[in-house]
């Protein structure tokens, strides 16, 4: 089969188009015709070495973790899907090695659920790991209907998704971003703030009880100010600020989870998640697509068609 590939660490100029061996489909999981890959900036992180520290690399890497696909073979004592099945998923593994740039990729079906019906599959590889990341910061939060959740970096890739299942779960959402982004937030359904100094006196004019829970998407040092506007304390989660855990916050990182793919599924067959692709690219360009995330100007989803 064909997959993107890259030998060592290094800058997206070391990806190359190759021909593997197809992977095995062991016990638990399937085999899936990959559709499309969903392209995250964590991708192109590994890749540089940056989580060297904390997740184990083996290389030769085929990269990407999200997939939307069909199922093409099950593995042994496995009944979850049958072939044919459209599917997507989060498929990341013990160690970084076996992803999803590829014609084919095995996945323990802990990763996987039933494609979204209402969505491409270009549409629904956007959705696994930025949809997640979302879900799973706003119930580490415990949130529930009727708080109010102030989301850090909202009009990006994870905030988007974050507003929309926030607003979904009848909470309300006061999110931060850059003037030119407001008037997408509040299609979205969430109350925008600009970014940057004087934010805390932004949203005490808008919540002067304060909020009850703070999401950081973005890092830069704002998990103090969350912490300032939260009516208590640890009710902070962060995804980008690794220092979270000793600030008396919660860091955040997103797990592979059946369950809450199947109930983003739900909410995006409902209308009530959508998925913006701004970026298609053949999987040759995979490069070319690592560019434009790095770049940090896309406010869609940047997806590879296989």
């Amino acid at each position: 089969m064909k997959a993107i590939t890259y030998s060592s660490y290094g800058t997206p100029a070391e990806l190359e188009l190759v021909e593997v061996t197809e992977p095995k489909v062991g016990p638990g999981e399937v085999l899936v015709r990959v559709k499309a890959a969903g392209v995250n900036p964590v991708d192109w992180k590994l890749a540089a070495g940056y989580l060297d520290p904390i997740l184990e690399v083996r290389h030769p890497v085929i990269p990407g973790w999200d997939v939307a696909g069909t199922v093409e073979a099950v593995g042994a004592d496995t009944f979850d899907y049958a072939v044919g099945d459209e599917v997507y998923g989060y498929v990341r593994k013990e160690w970084v090695e076996l992803g999803t740039y590829a014609e084919l990729v095995s996945a323990p079906v802990r990763t996987l659920a039933h494609k979204p019906r209402e969505l491409s599959f270009e549409q629904a590889a956007g959705i696994p790991l930025a949809g997640l990341t979302a879900y799973q910061s706003l119930t580490r939060a415990g949130l529930k209907a009727g708080e109010t959740v102030l989301i850090h970096s909202a009009a990006g890739g994870t905030g988007s998704f974050g507003v929309q299942i926030a607003v979904a779960l009848g909470l309300r959402v006061i999110g931060t971003a850059g003037a030119h982004n407001h008037d997408y937030l509040r299609s979205l359904g969430a109350e925008p703030v600009l970014y940057g100094e004087g934010l805390a006196d932004r949203v005490r004019a808008l919540a002067p009880e304060g909020v009850d829970a703070g999401l950081d998407f973005y890092g830069d040092g704002v998990i103090e100010v969350l912490q300032s506007l939260v009516k208590e304390r640890h009710r902070v989660v962060s995804i980008a600020d690794y220092e979270a855990a000793a600030k008396g916050a919660h860091q955040l990182w997103v797990r592979p989870d059946h369950a809450d793919l199947t109930f983003l599924a739900g909410l995006a067959d409902a209308g009530r998640l959508t998925v913006n692709v701004e970026h298609a690219l053949p999987l040759a360009e995979a490069a070319r697509a690592w560019e434009l995330s790095a770049a940090g100007r896309t406010r869609g989803k940047i997806v590879l068609t296989v």
